[in-house]
Order: structure tokens, then sequence, then C-alpha cells
């Protein structure tokens, strides 16, 4: 219900939004005018193109040449600091820095101003949606002491399954495993696996409660 309503947002008349909410026609005026940009950006990085993707503002690709990154139908990014009421602090980030680095994103994923940066590997799920300004990493980037140049540090897989709700500002470290369903609450530094159908919070993020089966408390 939630991407139906927003692809008949998105699809809707401009010029109906403009009347109502005139700060989401502009959205959409600008992202049509960003499109090619947009388009031509993930062409050059070997990323297939969806045409149902909504991509407002353009967002930062870095990727190895031998690197893999796939995405599925149903995107929703939000880079432009106007596309979103919490204001993304940075442009969206799909990073696969290394040869072996794989970036896999499933169906009808939304990410607002947030990282998603692959060393090793991040597998997405469908039906996830990442709230403002979070940052989802499988590294520790470099080692904590060494000598000049930083030694290339730890890494393990992050698993984020299907449906699973990342609330703003959240941090998800190399090795997690978010199971199907589970919300993560804002503002949570997620250290280790969640368990499906559950609430966490914190830092470190620990369980607070059980979800029912419809997804509420």
């Amino acid at each position: 219900m939630r991407r139906q309503a927003m692809s008949e947002h998105a699809e809707g008349s401009v010029f109906g939004l403009a009347r109502t909410t005139p700060w989401r026609a502009w959205n959409e005026v600008w992202r049509y005018l960003a499109l090619p940009v947009v388009w031509l950006k993930f062409r050059l990085n070997g990323i297939p193109w969806a045409p149902d993707w909504h991509i407002y503002g353009v967002p930062i690709i870095q990727k190895h040449a031998q690197a893999h990154i796939r995405i599925g139908p149903g995107l929703w990014l939000r880079s432009a600091v106007r596309s979103n009421p919490l204001a993304p602090a940075h442009p969206v980030v799909l990073s696969a820095r290394q040869a072996e680095s794989r970036l896999t994103i499933g169906r009808d994923f939304a990410m607002t101003g947030g990282v998603l940066c692959a060393e090793e590997c991040i597998e997405i799920g469908d039906g996830v949606t990442v709230g403002a300004n979070c940052t989802i990493v499988d590294t520790d980037f470099h080692a904590l002491r060494g000598a000049a140049p930083l030694t290339r540090g730890a890494t393990a897989p992050v698993v984020i399954e299907d449906d699973v709700f990342i609330g703003m500002c959240t941090l998800v470290l190399k090795g997690v495993r978010i199971g199907q369903g589970s919300v993560i609450g804002a503002g949570s530094v997620v250290t280790r696996n969640v368990p499906p159908g559950v609430i966490a919070a914190g830092n470190p993020a620990r369980v607070v409660r059980q979800l029912g089966a419809d997804g509420g408390e």
C-alpha cells in the first residue's frame, strides 16, 4: 500500500501537485531535468537501469570496474535536500570499492541521503526502507593502529532481509544480519544480528519488543 501511494503521487499531474503541495511539484520537475545525468551516471558505471526508478538529485557512485552493483525495480533514492522534509545531509552514496565487492538491492528499496559502502558484500532484500542519513557498511575501512598508509580493516558481509525498516541516522556495521520484517529505531548503532520480526534500538542496538504477525506491536 505504501509503495502504491508513492507511485500514485509520482505519476500524478504536476499541475495537480502544484495546487496543493507545490514543493512536490518542484521535486518532480527537478527529477525529470536531472534524469539524463542520473541515467548516464548509472550507465557509465555499468549498473542496469529500471524505468520505474524515482531518483531525486544525483547520487554519488563509487564503483570499481570489476565490482558488482545490482538494483531491483521500484527504487526510490532522495539525494536532493528539498526532496524530503528530513533534509538529507548529503547525496545517497552507492560504493563498491574493491574488485570483489558486491552490492545487491532488491525490489522497492527506498533511501534518503544515506551511504551503502560494500568492500566485500552488502545484500538487501525486497521492500526495505532506510530513513534519512543512515550509513550501512561492511568494513572497518582501516585498522585502528598501523603504519602510514593505514592498513585495510576487517570486512564481513551485511544482510538486510525483506521488509525491514531502518530509522533515520542509524549506523549498521560489518557482519550484521537484520531479520525479515524488523524495525530499527532511529539513531541506533547495529553491531550484532537482529532476529526477524522485532523492534531493536539503541547503542548498541538491542531487541526492545516483538512485532505482531501483521507488523504491529
